[in-house]
């Protein structure tokens, strides 16, 4: 759609807001409930002004995809997206998204998503483009483009400072301006119809009540068009619409609605007086991501009460109404925050055709391809030493692929605002391997789980309920039947809307760990053990995707046979002990899907056993690894001495990451070859495989630095406990600019694979380095790559602006950044000369004495590489 237009329909607007009453442009910048009768399970829902021809819109979560109570392809994770380092992915990754908002009507799709990875720690770090803001910026603007592309509105977010464990972040004006604000004066630059303000405090005060924020540094500086809109609670009182809020989310609540016990509607027109807000999380806990039972262990990072400071306690709320008698605020106000609203809506052409309604048609076949590509595309080879990889014909006489990644695609790993994927369509790599080897004559491809996810049902011998065997079936406090286990699934499913409760007594046979699985579809579900609850199903009316259990929401993988599946470790000595399964309706109309399943401490043990002794008898093996958010750093579970246990046996080993954060690897030394596919998304396994037989060279690079050690990090350096380790919900960016490789440069701190790398099947050659000044003042970089290997591959050309020579007095630079990267397509011995635009901006620092931004003059250098620390070509300029 390109740069933003909307000043052309001024005229319009203003004719518009001239027939509307306050009531109609309050339904332009506060969000409502949908009617039941159309209701998408959306994130939020604006209502519009019908009358006057201003349909209502529809906002969905993501990234990755769309988020509704629908099935929608699960995407590349956006890290990943980010390793493609790829301009043109990044486009398509906007357009399907856009696409399938068209197809589930929805408007406005939340993202992208394009805060900096400061803090490895932070929860919704993989949902980042990494560490870097140019990169990030490149890839926002690119999904931008894509989005409105097709027609539906983009919201950058979270605007700004959302980069930290926090709530209060201290950022320093040169730093906020050339690290945290850069991606969304890209996202702006590309024509961004919204931004979402953030939760937390940016220098004082709450982003979406921030004035220098949103009116003199996105309005002003930035010179940003659009609507901005709050995050979820995030606004704190009317006056914010004052400092730059246009639009409050979720705005009117229904009764009984989670989100009213951390927030009001300050954007309501209502007079009657507000219920003091007594902050509680005790509802919304609910839906929070969960730890599964390779996680529990894990050491938790010092954190705030990062809720209580985003969502403070408010004795006195109050609204517009109350703002308009007092004079807070006025009528200005409300109608500017209108109008910019109904200016997109203009723009994009909603005031003429409509906004979009759900189609009831199937996703575009082009989406699962754009999404196959991205995950190849993505693939980051870190070590591949005697060309491990690909696998060679002779691999394929034993070759064992181990862990549950292997038997099932860890799609997205974990349960967040994302599309909720198509399970139908995730393959596993070993059904992958094992169709296209089906006819290879000696070929023989073994799967061995070592921890198994689904596990198996609970024996009926081992279930009573008052002395006889099975298990009680209650229904509004009454026994209605008697079950002989608890397993409704495939054709013993229940029919739709089926409730109740399950009660029985297991006879556990010995002391030990057992795993109990939860798993359910067509209904919320809850599981405890002696009277005290220890698992359940993480939908909620009003929270999130519409209160309908789906598949894989509660683990890293949906059961072998599609299920969601709560897991949960419990230490149970031998003998009775009773087990309650409670049941309540869910939105989804489906048949209800119900069972209890079990790993014991034995078969759990056996599973392990077996996986070593497979890998330690095969010819090659790959073992699959994943991480989600905890350890910080680190694989959970007992991933670690698996992969250790099957490179002592041996020696052939490769490891494939599913992780989308960097993990500590002390094995390393022992495989031969270890690439990260990230959270690939529904096609992960096909891209999987193709990597991993050569049918695609890798070429994917870090978006972030990989360090040898946490405490490598800034923001985990125990000498600087304001960065974010003290838990007080202050965070001070003390490292200033220096953020990720910058901060490892100008410590000369070596990391384990820095930013930018990656390794190919092929190999390549750069030369002849020419640097010259360009029209408008930026730079015009050219150089050749060839490709010297065997092997036709994409590479990443990077180009890096060295630090003046002289810079200005008190004026911070890094010692290189990131100015321009390209990622060509080279066959063998093929040679492109390339050209990478420096803009004058990059070539620039802010000065906050000056308001602006200044032009670094003297002289400096440029590099060229594969990587931040591999950049074979330099040239000083002036």
């Amino acid at each position: 759609m390109g740069p933003d237009t909307s000043a052309g329909h001024d005229a319009r607007v203003a004719a518009l807001l001239a027939k509307m009453t306050l009531d109609d442009k309050i339904a332009l910048i506060r969000g409502a409930q949908e009617p039941a009768a159309t209701d998408q399970a959306v994130a939020g829902y604006l209502a519009g002004v019908p009358r006057l021809g201003v349909p209502a819109m529809r906002f969905a979560d993501g990234p990755p995809g769309i988020l509704t109570r629908e099935p929608s392809p699960a995407p590349t994770a956006t890290m990943g997206l980010a390793a493609t380092f790829s301009r043109l992915d990044a486009q398509k990754n906007g357009a399907i998204i856009g696409l399938e908002a068209r197809r589930l009507g929805v408007d406005v799709a939340l993202e992208p998503f394009i805060n900096i990875l400061r803090d490895i720690s932070t929860s919704r770090g993989w949902n980042t483009f990494g560490e870097d803001p140019v990169l990030s910026g490149v890839m926002g603007a690119e999904q931008v483009e894509g989005i409105q592309g097709q027609g539906v509105m983009a919201q950058a977010k979270h605007f700004v400072g959302y980069d930290n464990v926090g709530f209060k972040a201290v950022i320093d004006p040169q730093t906020l301006h050339e690290v945290y604000l850069a991606p969304f004066a890209d996202a702006v630059d590309a024509g961004v119809s919204s931004v979402m303000c953030a939760y937390n405090q940016v220098n004082g005060a709450f982003a979406c009540g921030n004035d220098k924020l949103l009116n003199t540094i996105l309005r002003g500086d930035l010179g940003f068009k659009g609507f901005v809109t709050s995050d979820w609670g995030g606004a704190h009182k009317p006056t914010d619409l004052k400092a730059g809020l246009d639009m409050e989310m979720p705005g009117l609540m229904a009764k009984g609605s989670p989100w009213l016990t951390i927030t009001r509607s300050y954007f309501d027109n209502d007079p009657a007086p507000i219920a003091p807000l007594k902050m509680s999380k005790d509802v919304l806990a609910k839906v929070f991501t969960r730890t599964m039972p390779e996680e529990d262990a894990a050491p938790r990072p010092p954190s705030a009460d990062v809720f209580a400071g985003q969502f403070p306690d408010d004795p006195h709320p109050t609204n517009i109404a109350a703002g308009l008698a007092d004079g807070a605020i006025d009528m200005a106000a409300i109608d500017r925050a209108a109008a910019r609203v109904l200016r997109q809506m203009a723009r994009f052409g909603y005031l003429d055709g409509g906004t979009h309604q759900p189609t009831g048609q199937a996703p575009d076949p082009r989406i699962a391809a754009v999404i196959r590509q991205t995950s190849t595309d993505a693939a980051v080879l870190l070590k591949n030493d005697d060309a491990a990889l690909p696998l060679k014909a002779a691999d394929y006489a034993d070759l064992a692929l181990i862990g549950p990644g292997a038997g099932q695609v860890v799609a997205l790993g974990i349960n967040a605002e994302h599309a909720l994927g198509v399970v139908g369509d995730q393959k596993g790599v070993y059904e992958v391997l094992a169709a296209r080897l089906a006819k290879t004559p000696g070929a023989k491809v073994s799967l061995a789980l070592a921890n198994d996810m689904t596990g198996v049902p609970a024996p009926a011998a081992l279930l009573s309920y008052d002395g006889a065997p099975g298990v009680a079936r209650f229904v509004d406090g009454r026994q209605v039947g008697r079950d002989a286990a608890i397993d409704f699934t495939g054709a013993r499913r229940l029919p739709a809307g089926t409730t109740g409760v399950w009660k029985t007594k297991i006879n556990i046979p010995a002391d030990g760990r057992y795993g109990l699985y939860l798993q359910v579809l067509g209904a919320n579900a809850e599981l405890s053990v002696d009277g005290k609850l220890v698992g359940r199903t993480s939908s909620m009316i009003g929270a999130r995707h519409g209160d309908t259990v789906q598949a894989g929401q509660d683990n890293l993988l949906p059961t072998t046979d599609g299920l969601n599946n709560v897991r949960r470790d419990v230490e149970l000595t031998a003998g009775e002990h009773a087990l309650e399964i409670t049941t309540s309706d869910d939105t989804s109309r489906a048949p209800v899907q119900l069972r209890l399943n079990w790993v014991t401490p034995q078969a759990r043990e056996a599973t392990y056993r077996q996986a070593v002794e497979t890998a330690a008898n095969a010819k090659k093996v790959v073992v699959f690894a994943w991480a989600r958010r905890l350890p910080v750093f680190g694989l959970p579970g007992d991933q670690d001495r698996l992969i250790s246990d099957i490179a002592a046996r041996n020696p052939n080993t490769v490891v494939v990451l599913n992780t989308s954060l960097p993990v500590a690897m002390p094995w390393l030394t022992k495989v031969k070859a270890v690439v990260n596919m990230w959270w690939p998304g529904d096609q992960g396994a096909q891209a999987t495989a193709d990597i991993l037989q050569g049918r695609a060279s890798p070429a994917g690079r870090l978006p972030f630095t990989w360090a040898k050690r946490l405490e490598d990090y800034p923001t985990h350096d125990a000498r600087h406990p304001e960065r974010g380790l003290d838990a007080s919900g202050e965070v001070v960016y003390s490292e200033g600019l220096h953020v990720g490789y910058r901060w490892f440069d100008k410590n000369k701190i070596e990391p384990l694979y820095p930013f930018g790398y990656g390794l190919s099947y092929s190999r390549f050659a750069y030369s002849d380095l020419n640097v010259a000044k360009a029209r408008d003042g930026g730079l015009d970089v050219r150089f050749k790559v060839k490709n010297v290997g065997k092997v036709t591959s994409d590479e990443v050309a990077q180009v890096y602006l060295g630090a003046p020579k002289a810079p200005p007095a008190g004026v911070d630079f890094a010692t290189r950044a990131l100015a321009g990267f390209d990622r060509i397509t080279l066959h063998p011995n093929e040679t492109r000369t390339l050209s990478i635009h420096l803009t004058p901006r990059r070539l620039q620092y802010w000065s906050e004495t000056d308001r602006s931004w200044r032009n670094a003059t003297g002289e400096r250098e440029v590099f060229v590489g594969p990587s931040s620390r591999d950049l074979p070509l330099r040239r000083t300029v002036r």
